[in-house]
């Protein structure tokens, strides 16, 4: 009986030993299930945290992207208004040049004008004593003096003479008075000037009153 008793007792530890055993297992499993669990879930947390920040630089890039863009855009519009403004400045400047370069060329028109009177009058004198034996030549010297020192100085300011015999008639330049039937020169020819033009550094001051040639191959052309 008590050989039974003490089997049964065997039996009976050794059923809680098992036991004990399924249930310590069963607690590591659960254990470990549940480590694997906290593992997955701060795996996926890091996951999302990776994906947050990702997400979140990408919107700062995308931010420092436009402010790039815009502040580029804003820099070629001022190189824009610099390269206008440095050429409107050039073009003021020439334009100021060439109105100071006309200003000099052309400010003594008015005076020129005054003296050319003066020159016609010494050039028909010297016509006048042209021949004439009786006139002082002393006197006629001087005028001569004159009339060289007048036209020289004129010529020294740009102011010059245009119209002389032989040359073929330009209307831009000459103003035809009259027209003489000529068979020794051709048409258009200048065969006697009247009074001589002027211009100044390339502007007519003045045409030259002139006689043209005209003979029976054409007519004479007296337009511009």
């Amino acid at each position: 009986m008590t050989d039974k008793k003490a089997q049964a007792n065997a039996e009976q530890y050794q059923q809680q030993a098992e036991q004990a055993a399924k249930q310590q297992a069963a607690e590591e499993q659960a254990q470990e299930q549940a480590e694997q669990t906290l593992a997955d879930e701060g795996q996926a947390e890091t996951q999302d945290q990776t994906a947050a920040t990702a997400d979140a630089e990408m919107d700062r890039i995308a931010e420092l992207e436009l402010a790039l863009s815009k502040a580029e855009a804003k820099v070629n519009e001022q190189k824009e208004s610099v390269l206008r403004t440095q050429a409107e400045m050039e073009n003021v400047r020439r334009r100021a040049s060439q109105d100071v370069e006309k200003a000099h060329k052309f400010a003594l028109e008015k005076f020129a004008n005054e003296l050319l009177t003066t020159v016609d009058n010494l050039e028909r004198a010297l016509q006048a004593a042209d021949g004439k034996e009786d006139l002082d030549k002393n006197f006629l010297e001087g005028i001569e003096l004159t009339y060289k020192s007048l036209t020289t100085t004129l010529d020294k300011f740009g102011v010059k003479a245009v119209g002389e015999e032989g040359e073929s008639f330009n209307p831009d330049l000459h103003q035809a008075m009259s027209m003489q039937e000529s068979e020794q020169h051709d048409n258009n020819t200048i065969i006697a000037v009247m009074q001589k033009g002027y211009e100044l550094n390339g502007r007519l001051l003045r045409p030259a009153m002139v006689m043209v040639a005209r003979n029976q191959q054409g007519n004479v052309d007296t337009k511009a």
